[in-house]
């Protein structure tokens, strides 16, 4: 299932198989569920907000933690194309992670075209780097970490993974696992996509940022989820990842993680359930 490079695309293809808003015509009561789902859980569990990890005009997080010590910390970042969204719309993900005794670190930053997306894997870094070093002040565990997102978030995980764990602060003991939620990991079509206005990426540049096409450099397993609705390219996605990096797979499994019935949207909605299989599979990469 491997398609690599810009071979048999055109824009109209890749706009089919990328642009899930036009694929998804019901995605605003997805936001609006985010949005409802995450400011009960910003109401109901203690958390600090806006904790400032680096410089950057959004270089910040919101830390949720559980009564008492933590076990470990989750840490997510949002999707939207690297140019949109906020990590005020993923709070929910932090309810049944706290539940179970894990911090969880929703990771705000800087957005296309202000900045690259190669700037923004810098940011992701940084975030990583700081709550390793300083979020045990503020209730974060770096004993066992996880990190996750969905979308240009699953490929900022996966990125997280292509990345010298020293530069994370962190080492192969605490770096538990990392898990990408329909996320991008051969960005070479998106130079086709009409979002390339905002996120300027060449084939060199596209190439020097695909997960797919990079070695991980930590031994944490990835995670690679997706829904079964969504589109061939997003299917395709999550294989291609799987496919390139057969030591990264969880033990046991045998196979991306494939939500029936799941859309681009809906597929993250699982993260508000304790019990389904996205979040009790995250949860055992702890």
């Amino acid at each position: 299932m491997s398609i690599v490079g810009l071979t048999g695309y055109t824009p109209e293809a890749v706009e089919r198989g990328y642009n899930n808003r036009a694929a998804v015509p019901d995605h605003p009561r997805w936001f609006a569920w985010y949005a409802e789902k995450s400011a009960a859980a910003r109401a109901s569990l203690t958390h600090r907000a806006d904790l400032r990890y680096g410089p950057g005009t959004k270089e910040t997080l919101d830390l949720f933690v559980p009564d008492g010590t933590a076990r470990g910390t989750l840490v997510f970042i949002h999707g939207g194309y690297w140019r949109a969204l906020d990590k005020h719309d993923v709070s929910f993900v932090a309810a049944p992670f706290v539940a179970s005794g894990f911090a969880v670190a929703a990771v705000n930053y800087d957005l296309c075209p202000a900045v690259s997306v190669s700037d923004i894997v810098d940011q992701c870094r940084r975030a990583v780097a700081w709550l390793a070093h300083e979020g045990g002040k503020h209730g974060a565990s770096a004993q066992r970490v996880v990190i996750g997102g969905n979308s240009a978030g699953g490929h900022l995980a996966a990125m997280m993974v292509a990345t010298d764990p020293a530069l994370l602060g962190l080492d192969a003991k605490s770096f538990a696992g990392a898990v990408s939620v329909s996320g991008v990991h051969d960005l070479t079509p998106l130079v086709l996509f009409s979002f390339n206005s905002d996120m300027r990426l060449d084939i060199g540049e596209a190439l020097r940022l695909s997960p797919a096409f990079l070695a991980p450099k930590s031994g944490a397993p990835l995670l690679v989820a997706v829904g079964g609705g969504e589109t061939a390219e997003f299917l395709r996605q999550t294989w291609i990842q799987w496919d390139r990096w057969p030591q990264s797979r969880p033990p046991g499994a045998e196979g991306p993680l494939i939500v029936p019935g799941c859309d681009h949207f809906s597929v993250l909605a699982e993260y508000a359930e304790g019990t389904s299989a996205l979040t009790r599979a995250t949860l055992a990469l702890f």
